[in-house]
């Protein structure tokens, strides 16, 4: 006769928000540079910025406290004349993933010429330099020349695990450092990861009622990675 199973806690959704603020961002030397640019606006050396870097590098999480600071407006890449119609002069614009593909080249060219008459900035994030992004507008090729483009790197093991402990203390779940170490060893250099792997976790100790331990981490980890996850990391 088998054993009855082990009656499983099912987790309830709370809800719980990925932090975008200024507080919530952790920094190392993987971003350090980037950051000390958003925070030192509007004295920046330069109407356009491009933050570069890889996916899960942290991009999105600058350009909003960015965006959050300045009031800016965000426009869509691949439309952004149409967006910029209403743009009131001076006013700051952010566009995120601009080498995505699809780029309005002439609205962004003809953005830049207005920011810079009126003293505005406008912030880009991407995962390549702008040479990459295969601008074939001359003009537009010229401004983004003139751009400061500064590299954020994959995260750090610092990074990383900072990271990670925030996301815990931020759902008020007291992890080992050991624990921390194994993640930060284990999955893919992400921020996006992270938070993916902790809601995981967080899940996984509710349903077993159990703690997050390193063999906690583990079993999900080796799980995930045998395609029983509900997602990729």
């Amino acid at each position: 006769m088998r054993a009855p199973e082990k009656p499983r806690q099912l987790p309830l959704d709370l809800g719980h928000s990925t932090g975008y603020s200024r507080d919530d961002l952790v920094v190392s030397q993987a971003n350090r540079q980037a950051v000390a640019l958003i925070d030192r606006w509007p004295d920046w050396p330069a109407t356009v910025v491009v933050l570069a870097g890889p996916a899960g590098s942290g991009k999105s999480h600058l350009a909003s406290i960015w965006r959050e600071a300045t009031g800016a407006v965000v426009l869509d890449p691949a439309r952004i004349e149409t967006d910029a119609a209403a743009l009131e002069a001076g006013r700051p614009a952010l566009i995120d993933d601009a080498d995505r593909g699809g780029l309005d080249e002439q609205g962004l060219f003809h953005l830049i010429n207005a920011a810079r008459a009126a003293g505005a900035h406008v912030l880009l994030t991407a995962r390549r330099f702008p040479a990459a992004w295969g601008v074939t507008l001359p003009d537009l090729i010229s401004r983004l020349k003139a751009a400061a483009t500064v590299e954020i790197h994959e995260p750090d093991d610092l990074l990383l695990a900072g990271v990670i402990t925030k996301l815990f203390a931020d759902r008020q779940i007291e992890v080992d450092a050991n624990v921390v170490q194994f993640l930060v060893r284990r999955i893919e250099r992400s921020l996006a990861t992270a938070i993916r792997i902790v809601d995981r976790l967080d899940r996984a100790a509710l349903e077993q009622k159990t703690r997050i331990t390193r063999n906690l981490a583990a079993d999900t980890i080796d799980a995930i990675d045998r395609g029983q996850a509900e997602f990729d990391i």
